[in-house]
């Protein structure tokens, strides 16, 4: 979650983030490149975690229960996507812009395991399984003609910066395609059976470090062979170190098979060699996990409140608010700052960010109000 903020702090402040790719090998830097890698492993990790925390609802709630806490939780997440993270984006009161990301993809991803609940575990594991290892045979599809069918798909398997107008002066930016981490989340789901008191913990460990391992193995392979898992290919470049970038450089929007095996495959380890340790230092990060989504979306409003007054600050003026082709307010492309200061200022906003999410976290340990649990 930490890592997170500074994609996101990234985007907002560091000067050159609006116009260049931070993955183009022909304008990148190892330093920037690596900023945007690491973040990567973030939203893999969330959505497998969340299908794992479903399984782990489940343990006191009858099916039919859980069914409905999902698709609940799921829609309330899509509304706050559209309603509440939007509006943190683009700074527009109009709504001119809704934009769908990672909130929309867990919550719409939530909504059909909560549809999938009843059916076996099993079933729901092959599910995710096969969306996981061949969703990215749609690579070798022709484009399709606009329409309807054009927008389902884009909408669920193929969303990349995908634009669907609404009426004149209203479109939707789907930058998050639902089943490819729907995929993931099913797994998740299917894993949180492995956490049940009456499994063996020894060999849940040893079943998440052969599946870890064994996600590495596949992305280096195929990445290797360079033919299947992804649509960008690697290529040799001028050194050593940027052929590196370029093998690890994968495709997230959508999510392809090789994006995922790199990022859940060591996410897989950790969480098998962090079980049960207790690491005094920790303890910062544990008072944001406890509060993920409360911290979420104050982290926006904070990075975004801050932009606002370095906007002013630095001479912009009124007129400069909103720029042409640019979706975010108060983000022109020639605001910005080096990506030194971009970390100085990530450490800055986590740092306030903590006393409010310690006390948010209190709150939610004594009461134990219904409506808490979706905050």
């Amino acid at each position: 979650m930490v890592i997170m903020a500074l994609d996101h702090v990234r985007d907002f402040y560091h000067l050159g983030a609006i116009t260049y790719d931070a993955t183009n090998m022909s304008t990148t830097t190892p330093f920037l490149f690596f900023t945007r890698w690491i973040t990567h492993f973030c939203a893999p990790t969330f959505v497998f975690l969340s299908g794992v925390s479903a399984n782990i609802a489940g343990f006191r709630r009858s099916r039919n229960e859980l069914s409905g806490y999902l698709i609940k939780r799921g829609l309330w997440l899509i509304l706050v996507e559209l309603a509440v993270i939007t509006f943190a984006l683009t700074l527009n009161p109009f709504f001119n812009i809704l934009i769908l990301q990672v909130i929309w993809a867990i919550g719409a991803s939530m909504v059909l395991l909560g549809l999938a609940v009843r059916a076996p575990i099993s079933v729901i594991g092959a599910l995710g399984l096969i969306i996981f290892l061949f969703h990215n045979l749609l690579d070798y599809l022709s484009p399709q003609p606009p329409g309807i069918s054009a927008t389902v798909l884009q909408i669920f398997l193929t969303a990349k910066g995908s634009v669907i107008p609404l009426d004149n002066s209203h479109i939707v930016l789907a930058l998050y395609a639902i089943l490819p981490w729907t995929g993931v989340m099913f797994l998740g789901y299917a894993t949180g059976a492995l956490f049940r008191m009456e499994f063996n913990a020894q060999r849940r460990k040893r079943l998440l470090l052969i599946s870890g391992f064994t996600l590495i193995a596949t992305f280096i392979v195929l990445r290797l062979l360079n033919s299947y898992g992804d649509p960008s290919t690697w290529t040799i470049q001028k050194d050593s170190l940027f052929t590196l970038m370029s093998f690890l450089n994968t495709s997230k929007y959508p999510p392809s098979l090789l994006y995922l095996c790199m990022t859940l495959g060591p996410t897989l380890i950790a969480l098998t060699l962090l079980e049960g340790k207790q690491f005094k230092f920790l303890s910062v990060f544990t008072v944001f996990g406890r509060v993920p989504f409360f911290y979420y979306v104050l982290h926006f409003y904070t990075i975004r409140i801050l932009n606002v007054v370095f906007f002013f600050a630095y001479g912009y003026e009124s007129n400069q608010i909103n720029e042409t082709n640019n979706i975010f307010l108060f983000r022109p492309a020639s605001f910005g700052f080096d990506l030194a200061t971009v970390y100085l200022i990530w450490l800055l906003i986590v740092a306030a960010l903590y006393y409010p999410c310690k006390w948010f976290g209190r709150v939610k340990r004594n009461n134990r109000s219904e409506w808490l649990s979706y905050v």
